[in-house]
């Protein structure tokens, strides 16, 4: 099983925290807060704004000034932005983290002690909990369209898919060997694209349940329409799609779309007026009539 070594850099920090911003500036000082009161020595933190509206860039200028910022003019997207930080940073191990997240107490340091014993893990996700503290998922077995691609899928390492974005730590050499995020993604679909590649390279993905990260979910895409949130996650299944499956895989996917979009469509019909929550209803059947346009013209 391949492991990568450090870089043996006189400078070079443990841990870099990666952060892409946009329009959560409250959110983000409770999450730098966090960030301050628990990391570890030699770790170095980067914001990088992605033209907030709001004065996220001036919270963090005055308020956390040991912080390297990179106010973007224009939104640049997350797997862009992400990089950007990349080229600054000198950890060995990067951490990406949502900025609508707080760390609990001991969660760096559990992952650079995860990192540093696992050896042959090329990047792992943490335990993700809501603010309730229920459990929020983190951890996937399957990629999008994988029943229609098994083919496309073989020899893969570990049982780990993917994990969710928001608080993921990857070994600085293979993310500079895999040449980082694919920018191709600009917000949805980068932590899936990313883990495949990952263990493609022949590393399984990890898993760190004494890391523990309480995250808000969604803020950046507050007050964006649902229609439009979904929208730009088919965007990314179709990137997803045509960067690692077959044409008949995605011919598979394709049919096996247009028909369950149909079937809800009319069934949601038929039900909605003995429904008692018909918004939500409504939005369902918005959903599946953009799924059922978006897969009738190709993807």
């Amino acid at each position: 099983m391949r492991s990568i070594v450090a870089l043996n850099t006189e400078n070079q920090c443990d841990l870099s925290v990666i952060i892409v911003n946009y329009n959560t500036a409250e959110l983000l000082a409770i999450c730098l807060r966090s960030i301050e009161a628990d990391a570890p020595r030699k770790t170095e933190i980067v914001v990088v704004d992605n033209a907030s509206r709001d004065n996220s860039v001036k919270l963090v200028r005055k308020d956390f000034p040991k912080v390297y910022l990179i106010a973007n003019k224009n939104n640049v997207g997350f797997a862009k932005a992400n990089n950007q930080a990349v080229k600054v940073t000198t950890g060995r191990y990067l951490y990406f983290l949502n900025p609508d997240t707080e760390l609990k107490p001991g969660a760096l340091q559990a992952m650079r002690n995860f990192m540093d014993s696992h050896p042959d893990i090329g990047l792992a996700g943490t335990r993700i909990v809501n603010p309730d503290g229920s459990p929020q998922p983190s951890v996937e077995t399957h990629y999008p369209g994988e029943r229609s691609a098994k083919n496309d899928l073989i020899d893969l390492k570990g049982e780990i898919a993917w994990v969710l974005g928001a608080s993921m730590i990857m070994r600085r050499n293979l993310f500079n060997e895999l040449r980082g995020f694919d920018e191709a993604f600009f917000l949805y679909g980068e932590e899936q694209d990313l883990c495949l590649r990952v263990r493609k390279a022949g590393f399984p993905i990890g898993y760190i349940p004494d890391a523990v990260v309480v995250h808000w979910g969604g803020q950046s895409e507050t007050g964006v329409p649902s229609v439009q949130v979904w929208n730009k996650k088919l965007d990314a299944e179709f990137v997803f799609y045509h960067k690692h499956y077959s044409n008949k895989a995605i011919k598979r996917i394709r049919l096996k779309n247009i028909i369950q979009a149909l079937w809800r469509i009319l069934t949601i019909r038929i039900t909605i007026g003995l429904l008692s929550n018909k918004e939500r209803s409504r939005q369902k059947l918005e959903k599946y009539q953009l799924v059922f346009k978006r897969f009738r013209k190709s993807v």
